[in-house]
């Protein structure tokens, strides 16, 4: 174990380097420029110049990047352009949010995709089709689509939530049952192909000849082997959300990560950019690693290499 944990922190950071090289490549190839932003359209050249000095702008992108990395090593993730607030700070006051968001959207996600999942491989036929068809549709549909049609009907027609903004449980339903249903399609389409596949194993076939009921050899016997791939996709949705739902945040008014990164990349905030960037790609590798880690509990043959 600690042999794997050490190759994959160091290919984890290897990854992470590779994220930042890209992400700060990409930052500085965009054709708007941070410093107009700041300054404004009637600023003179030489408040231009000036704002870049202070910036570190005016110094050539690979010395920027080796700076940038020095204080990454520290901890230090820069300060904002726009906000003039400390990157770390401004990401941690909306952590929370995000994964209140997070765990709630992937609670729902497998409330939805795990049931449908189960019934469409048990039941083959009109069952199954009918299923498919609507984990299709929940897949395809826009997010701001599902997102704005919940909230006319439970929000205005009903009323049982707020319309948007962050504080109690009914504030966090709505925007993480419309990351959900999308997600829950995704889940009962793997899960249904992964069942089907497992059903058709020889130790199936053995459970049913011993007398077991259909519902004992699918979900004793055929699940187990059968989530894997769901565990797999937990994994890589944790770094999804953590990175910010922003579609969804921003019909939610949800003040979480993705909305801070939106915000930052209409203003060219390129610190912030990179920090949101950073953690999210910390989120899926951890979820990733995560993902490995429990595989083995689930099923013993497999191992860590």
């Amino acid at each position: 174990m600690i042999g794997y944990l050490s190759r994959r922190f160091a290919a984890s950071a290897l990854i992470l380097l590779g994220v930042t090289m890209v992400t700060f490549a990409l930052a500085f190839l965009i054709p708007a420029d941070p410093v107009r932003q700041i300054a404004g359209r009637n600023a003179t050249p030489e408040t231009v110049e000036s704002i870049r000095h202070q910036l570190g702008l005016d110094r050539p992108v690979p010395e920027q990047y080796a700076t940038y990395l020095i204080h990454l090593a520290k901890g230090d993730l820069g300060h904002s352009y726009v906000q003039k607030t400390d990157v770390g700070e401004l990401i941690m006051s909306r952590l929370p949010a995000t994964l209140l968001l997070m765990l709630a959207a992937i609670f729902f996600e497998l409330l939805i995709g795990i049931p449908l999942g189960l019934l469409a491989a048990a039941r083959r036929g009109k069952a199954d089709r009918a299923i498919m068809i609507l984990a299709f549709a929940g897949v395809s549909t826009p997010q701001f689509v599902v997102g704005l049609l919940l909230l006319y009907v439970f929000a205005y027609l009903f009323d049982w939530f707020p319309m948007s903004g962050y504080g109690g449980l009914s504030h966090v339903i709505l925007p993480a049952l419309t990351l959900g249903i999308g997600g829950g399609g995704w889940y009962a389409r793997i899960l249904r192909s992964s069942l089907v596949e497992v059903l058709r194993q020889d130790y199936i076939r053995t459970a049913r000849a011993k007398g077991l009921s259909e519902r004992s050899v699918v979900i004793v016997h055929a699940l187990r082997n059968a989530v894997l791939p769901a565990v797999a996709m937990i994994g890589l949705d944790i770094g999804t959300f953590m990175g910010g739902a922003v579609v969804v945040e921003s019909v939610y008014g949800w003040p979480g990560i993705g909305q801070l990164a939106w915000q930052a990349i209409q203003r060219v905030d390129i610190p912030i950019i990179m920090g949101v960037t950073l953690v999210a790609a910390v989120a899926i590798v951890i979820g990733n690693l995560l993902a490995d880690l429990v595989t083995p509990l689930i099923d013993p043959r497999i191992r860590l290499r």
